[in-house]
């Protein structure tokens, strides 16, 4: 029997687990190696009281249809309405003989994908659909800007290969000052002439002004297909009903009833390797012997814990990541209302986020969590679950505040920008994420050497957003861990495929 240990429980190393064991064929003892004390990485779901918080939020939607049959194979998409779809007499595209949420909580949620960006108080609609609703917000000068540098544009594109000329190529000069430039800067902690555009590349993917026009096209001739639509511009998604850690507690369950071993609170210190290959990790006082590695750990951490190079030691410890705290602020009501034609309970605003395009604003996005599922708040009938995130560095000032001093800050500005006015606090929790978006900066444009050099061993699979220093989506994320179990199946140590999900063309257009 083949041994494979694998380290990080989120996305990636979990899909690889099970992929490796589902098939029940007895050929492979696996051991999921986790250093904390929860699964699903930053898609987990904290649970605070009798109401839930996701570590960022994540749509489950996908291009590829592996991924959707993956996540279905998981959990049952619904077949009746849940709580809110029934109250507001919402119709969905129920799948026949599904679950109802009402009754069982293993089911994904079918639920509407709505996001606005704050912009001097005002809030437009992402993607911009540049539409008269839209272009009625702006004055008129500010609407022809939009237009005529958008235009120019178009004709005029700029050389550089980082993310503002990315964003300016895409957008125009004045569209993205608006709507991008900030929430980028606040984001990655750098402004965006000092980012790799790859970011852009994997990110935004092909949106653009004339993907957005293209898209209203095809609405309006009812053209639009899952295939064709970009993800940025998806209006449904399925979403666990109890959050997206849900999906990845059942994967857990799935992955020990097959003979797998997750351990928590194993975080790996060293690897020992002998030539080509890797011999064995080491957690505390415990070493783990393997025939295979897949680690989804931070790079930095992982080469720091190798025997490697003093150049590639260099490179891996100049890698930047972001940490993020998310504060929840349980209100009665909300100030901001419901500007759309999408009904809502109490008739709050639909969205799932709400990007915060403001430099006199520490905070970067607001998630509304009773629009993601209303099972994941107490009393969604009544009061408004929110999670309001900051993007941070260890050296920064918010990630050293304690809970009260992050919760006072959050609601300061949340009513500054009146998304709650004076609405009254019932209940807040703060969750810090270390490490939650690795960044492209700093030695990232030397990162192929460090890449090149844990390629070199034939064991060693590297997988996911940190195991790649790469902001993936989930479902990227979880291609390159099956990816990895169909290379090891074959017996091959061709790490390609791996290394090219999310960077192909068909991860980026059109499927």
């Amino acid at each position: 029997m083949k041994k494979i240990v694998i380290i990080g429980g989120g996305p990636a190393g979990l899909t690889a687990a099970y992929e490796l064991l589902k098939d029940r064929s007895g050929e492979y003892d696996v051991t999921v190696l986790e250093a904390g004390s929860r699964l699903g990485g930053i898609s987990a779901t904290v649970r605070h009281g009798e109401n839930r918080i996701d570590l960022g939020g994540h749509r489950l939607f996908s291009k590829d249809e592996r991924i959707m049959n993956w996540w279905k194979e998981i959990m049952p998409v619904q077949g009746k309405p849940s709580l809110d779809d029934k109250l507001l007499k919402r119709s969905k595209p129920y799948i026949k003989g599904g679950p109802d949420p009402e009754k069982t909580d293993d089911v994904l949620l079918i639920r509407d994908r709505c996001s606005h960006i704050c912009y001097k108080n005002r809030f437009y609609e992402y993607p911009v659909t540049l539409d008269s609703t839209t272009l009625r917000k702006m004055d008129p000068v500010t609407a022809a800007q939009v237009i005529s540098s958008y235009l120019y544009s178009c004709v005029n594109k700029l050389p550089g290969s980082d993310l503002e000329s990315f964003y300016i190529n895409r957008f125009g000069k004045k569209l993205y000052s608006m709507f991008f430039e900030s929430y980028s800067e606040k984001l990655w902690g750098v402004h965006p002439r000092e980012i790799s555009a790859d970011w852009g590349a994997q990110r935004v993917k092909g949106l653009s002004v004339g993907a957005v026009f293209k898209d209203m096209l095809n609405k309006r001739l009812g053209t639009k297909t899952r295939s064709n639509t970009e993800t940025s511009l998806i209006e449904r998604f399925w979403y666990p009903k109890l959050g997206s850690g849900q999906m990845w507690e059942n994967v857990g369950k799935r992955i020990i009833s097959l003979g797998g071993k997750i351990l928590f609170e194993r975080k790996v210190t060293k690897l020992n390797t002998a030539g080509r290959r890797i011999v064995s990790v080491k957690c505390g006082d415990e070493d783990f012997f393997a025939d295979e590695f897949i680690s989804s750990m931070p790079v930095n951490e992982l080469i720091s814990a190798m025997n490697a190079p003093q150049e590639i030691k260099r490179i891996a410890d100049g890698l930047p990541y972001r940490d993020l705290v998310i504060v929840g602020l349980l209100v009665d009501r909300l100030k901001l209302k419901n500007e759309t034609n999408k009904r809502t309970i109490s008739d709050i605003p639909p969205d799932n986020w709400i990007y915060v395009q403001d430099k006199n604003i520490k905070l970067g996005r607001v998630q509304i969590f009773n629009n993601w599922s209303p099972y994941i708040v107490k009393d969604p009938l009544n009061t408004v679950w929110i999670g309001a995130e900051y993007f941070c560095g260890h050296s920064d000032k918010i990630w050293s505040m304690n809970e009260e001093e992050c919760v006072a800050l959050a609601e300061k500005e949340l009513r500054r920008i009146g998304i709650i006015g004076n609405a009254k606090i019932i209940d807040m929790h703060c969750e810090k994420v270390s490490k939650a978006y690795p960044a492209y900066y700093g030695t990232y444009n030397e990162f192929y050497k460090v890449k090149d050099f844990l390629n070199s061993f034939d064991d060693l699979w590297c997988v996911g957003r940190n195991g790649q220093h790469r902001y993936n989506n989930m479902d990227h994320s979880m291609m390159t861990a099956i990816e990895t179990v169909k290379a090891i199946k074959k017996g091959s140590t061709d790490k390609k495929a791996i290394w090219n999900v999310n960077t192909d063309k068909i991860y980026h257009e059109h499927k």
